[in-house]
């Protein structure tokens, strides 16, 4: 089979026009791969345009979410939140959900208009509509009462903290541009390896061009936030705690 076609501008393309293998395109290989995988592969450049689980209010603050949680702050990005939606909406899940969380398609609706209702008590405004230093703080908020074992509006923080991360993870890393970013060639069936061992690479492969320690940068980004995620936890002015009546307090569930 031949490849896409793709206009000179959209080969290689990454997350935000980041990566740290210059020139690699997954989808040069794209012939390569069997015909069932290579459908499976291609929907995923151009999902569905029109929701089909969330409603505009909720697609909005998915879509701030799934970009603070993915760093997608500019374009080209991943369509995530389409991809969830799809996903959603064929009530196509991980099989299994926490004993103290609604399933899925209901715990993502009541999470995020518990976001919507964070952001109110904040600023009076939905959560797509806060600045986007707001939106990451109020994210670190649940993140810090999952860490606690606490309760976030009635939900389980850590659980839902989970429910996020395992929807967006999936769906970013699923699409080609992820893997153009990170140098992975995609489905090795059915046409294999031939070099094997450290820094071997196959002819289609590109070297890793990032030779710097990310790790400083990161933790310094990460005081900033948590000194901001201060800030508006004293502007919320309460801080939740376990009850007897929620997930995380009193007894076990």
């Amino acid at each position: 089979m031949t490849g896409p076609y793709r206009a000179p501008d959209q080969h290689a393309l990454t997350p935000q026009g980041r990566g740290r293998f210059p020139g690699f395109d997954v989808l040069d290989e794209v012939h390569r791969w069997d015909t069932v995988t290579a459908g499976v592969v291609l929907a995923r450049l151009a999902p569905p345009v029109e929701l089909s689980f969330f409603s505009l209010a909720e697609n909005a603050c998915a879509v701030a979410l799934m970009d603070l949680l993915l760093g997608q702050d500019s374009e080209p990005r991943v369509p995530v939140v389409a991809l969830i939606d799809a996903r959603l909406a064929a009530d196509e899940t991980d099989g299994w959900h926490y004993d103290d969380m609604p399933r899925d398609r209901d715990a993502w609706r009541r999470s995020l208009a518990a976001l919507d209702a964070d952001a109110a008590d904040l600023a009076g405004r939905p959560f797509a509509e806060l600045e986007r230093e707001d939106q990451a703080a109020l994210l670190q908020r649940v993140q810090q009462l999952g860490a606690d074992g606490s309760p976030w509006r009635g939900l389980r923080a850590e659980h839902v903290w989970s429910l996020w991360t395992r929807y967006g993870c999936t769906a970013f890393y699923s699409q080609p541009w992820a893997w153009n970013e990170m140098g992975f060639p995609g489905p090795a069936y059915p046409r294999g390896y031939k070099n094997r061992g450290v820094d071997a690479r196959e002819p289609f492969e590109v070297a890793d061009s990032f030779d710097r320690d990310p790790v400083p940068f990161a933790e310094r980004v990460e005081r900033a936030r948590a000194r901001h995620a201060e800030l508006v936890r004293r502007r919320l002015g309460h801080d939740e705690r376990p009850r007897d009546d929620e997930p995380g307090g009193g007894s076990a569930a």
